[in-house]
């Protein structure tokens, strides 16, 4: 994607008061959820840039390139756009367990789980 495009596909997105979307993450090969997080329109464009998923930490209020601690990254793979123009769902490939609980999902329990 060319720079000019970058900025239209940026400039469409719907970000939130806070200046978030939401961002679903989904293996590109099992298509297995694996987390859900939110970005910034900069952290988006880090993400294309480098290929590899960045968000904005709303607890840290601060950039998070995932994996930069456990080192299990998620490799982008391709990046889709609700048809609202309000939400990312991103294909990645990861690097190991998403979940920092070791889990290769952040959604592993059902909800009535301890």
């Amino acid at each position: 994607m060319n720079a000019e495009d970058m900025d239209n596909a940026l400039e469409r997105l719907q970000f939130d008061a806070q200046g978030l979307v939401p961002a679903v993450v989904q293996d590109a090969h099992t298509l297995q959820v694996l987390m859900l997080g939110f970005m910034t329109k900069q952290m988006l464009a880090k993400t294309l840039e480098t290929g590899q998923v960045w968000f904005w930490s709303r607890s840290r209020q601060e950039p998070w390139l995932k994996g930069a601690t456990s080192g299990n990254y998620l490799h982008v793979v391709d990046v889709y756009r609700n048809c609202e123009e309000n939400s990312l769902l991103i294909l990645a490939k990861p690097q190991g367990p998403t979940c920092h609980t070791g889990n290769v999902s952040c959604y592993y329990r059902t909800l009535d789980e301890e």
